[in-house]
This record gives structure tokens, sequence and C-alpha cells, in this order.
């Protein structure tokens, strides 16, 4: 909608009604029956509980393509939009990894869900070469989450002797002042003897 006081696309001011604007879509983008579903990334943004600029910002490093964004539009996601986000917090909050981290995996996830495509369409060679390709990818992702695993058992060590060495301190009976003083020799007062 436009209120008074706007100006249009060429820059004049607008009249004092209210006059309803439909949004525009390219071509490119389709129907307005294709944009049916797609969600606005506010929404996507509050029903994930993050803000849209993490969102813009998974975009910026490669990590997310909303299913539809034309330069001067909104971004619009798709269910499976969406679900990638859930995964990208899912290997940050569990996982613990960063988003150079999650960029590989969910790179070579991707890798593995077009492979499973050829998979079904290729002939027994091609199948047999996209099993060890698949192969070779599940075995990287393996080795990283070994040295995540790897790393977290370090710092669970570290914890626990940290904790041992607390729970040892705090079973020791520290002496009361006055056992103190009767451990220590008497101080003399006067001269020393000789």
């Amino acid at each position: 909608m436009r209120r008074e006081g706007q100006r249009n696309e060429t820059g004049a001011a607008a009249s004092s009604e209210t006059v309803t604007v439909e949004p525009a879509v390219s071509a490119e983008a389709g129907s307005d029956h294709e944009l049916d579903g797609l969600l606005k990334i506010g929404a996507v943004a509050a029903r994930l509980g993050i803000s849209e600029r993490t969102l813009r910002y998974y975009e910026e490093v490669g990590l997310l393509r909303p299913h539809l964004h034309h330069p001067g539009a909104s971004r619009r996601y798709c269910d499976a939009d969406v679900e990638r986000i859930q995964r990208i917090r899912e290997l940050q909050g569990l996982m613990g990894f960063n988003l150079e981290e999650i960029r590989r995996i969910v790179a070579a996830e991707d890798r593995l869900r077009l492979l499973r495509e050829r998979f079904y369409e290729g002939g027994d060679d091609d199948q047999r070469r996209i099993h060890e390709e698949a192969g070779e990818v599940l075995l990287d992702l393996r080795a990283q989450v070994e040295a995540k695993i790897g790393l977290l058992s370090g710092f669970l060590e570290q914890l626990d002797a940290r904790i041992r060495r607390h729970q040892d301190r705090s079973s020791v009976k520290e002496p009361s002042v006055a056992e103190q003083c009767e451990q220590q020799p008497a101080a003399r007062s006067g001269p020393p003897e000789l």
C-alpha cells in the first residue's frame, strides 16, 4: 500500500488516496501461484528463532540459497530450505561445528543427494562408480565427525581431571585456626636462650 507523502516508482509524489499495489513478480519467477507455499525471510526467521541477518549471512557464505531470490525482491524459502537451515543449526549446536566445517558437510550431503539421483538413472558401470564416490564422501564425513569427537573427548578429559582435583581438595578437612596454632611451635617472649 502507498500512503500520502510517499513517492511512486518514478519519484513523483503519490496521490493522497491509498492505492493497493500488487507485488511485482518477474517473468523469471513465474506466476504468483509458484509463490504459494514459499515463506518470506521474516517468516522463516520467526519460525526457527533466528535473525533475518543470520539467514542472509548463511546465503553470503554459501551455506544456503533461497528457493527464489531476485535482485530487489524478497527471498522466498521452500520446505527444503527450512530443513537445510535446521540442519545447519543442528550441526552448530549439537556438534559444535563452525560455519566452514558446516559448509563442507552440507556440500558433501548435497553431493550424496546428486549421486543418489544419478545412481537411479545410470547403468551398472555408472552405479559402481557412484558407489565408490559415495563411499569416499561418507568416509570424509566420518573423518570430520571423528576429529570433532576427538576434540570433545580431550576437552571432556580435561574437565574430568579438574573435577577430580576439586573433589579431592574439598574432601580434605582443613584444620581450624586453633589446630593450626597447636601444630606451630610456641612463640616465646623475651631474649632467646643461650
